[in-house]
């Protein structure tokens, strides 16, 4: 669980492990939504993940998670919830996983995504965001980089920092990003923040970790071993609905 402090407020997403699996051509309909803190549910390259990870927080919330369409590589999902507590603390990570066999980041040439997204109210205190892992060995316990890719901060929301300040702005995938650093134990957190609310993403994550290779000194002989993507609510009642979502490794 993370807290609030003056320089920052303080967020995980930890969900998903990697692994191996063919494109899925099948089409699927809505199924009954899951509420349950580890519940989860595979379909085709994904795994949906409920993940209340944080909800001793707050034991009264609640958050449930759904798949509502799969057809090909694009899936559709939703996540609801209700959180009150400590107004800094994430409660939850509802999140989708993509099943991939780890490589390292100079043998991945592209990480080609897609994510449309909305939030039924903003009046929330929440995160919109990719969230992917490196380890030296694939097969260690823990990783010891998170990266992050906000597209949104909502009211008040804010990366692992540091200092509470960018380290670094630029512009990828024709969007404008604010960098910041900081630590989650002793796993290093780089995050990049859209200044603004990105709906509708279209492009290759690939790049966010070529920046860091050539501006941060990030080992391009690490492991990519997740990508994950989804939200993380501190606080207040809302529903995230994307109509559509995919992501390949390749």
């Amino acid at each position: 669980m993370k807290t609030f402090t003056p320089l920052s407020l303080l967020t995980v997403a930890l969900a998903g492990l990697g692994d191996a699996a063919a494109v899925s051509t099948n089409t699927l309909t809505r199924r009954s939504d899951f509420c349950d803190q580890w519940g989860s549910v595979t379909k085709g390259n994904y795994i949906v993940y409920n993940n209340l990870w944080g909800q001793s927080a707050d034991p009264s919330g609640h958050q449930c998670t759904g798949v509502d369409s799969l057809n090909g590589n694009t899936i559709a999902w939703h996540t609801s919830f209700g959180w009150t507590g400590a107004k800094y603390s994430v409660k939850s990570f509802a999140n989708i996983a993509l099943k991939f066999t780890a490589k390292t980041l100079k043998d991945v040439k592209s990480i080609n995504s897609t994510w449309k997204w909305s939030y039924s109210n903003t009046n929330i205190v929440a995160d919109v965001s990719y969230d992917m892992f490196l380890k030296s060995n694939p097969s260690a316990s823990s990783s010891e980089y998170e990266i992050m890719v906000w597209l949104a901060a909502l009211d008040g929301a804010g990366p692992i920092s540091s200092t509470g300040a960018p380290i670094a702005t630029t512009t990828i995938n024709g969007v404008t990003w604010k960098l910041y650093k900081g630590p989650n134990g002793s796993m290093t957190v780089y995050s990049f923040v859209a200044e603004s609310p990105v709906t509708d993403f279209s492009g290759d994550l690939k790049k966010f970790f070529t920046y860091l290779i050539d501006h941060q000194g990030l080992n391009s002989n690490l492991y990519l071993v997740d990508v994950q993507a989804g939200t993380e609510p501190f606080t207040g009642s809302a529903k995230l609905t994307t109509t559509a979502y995919s992501a390949v490794v390749a």
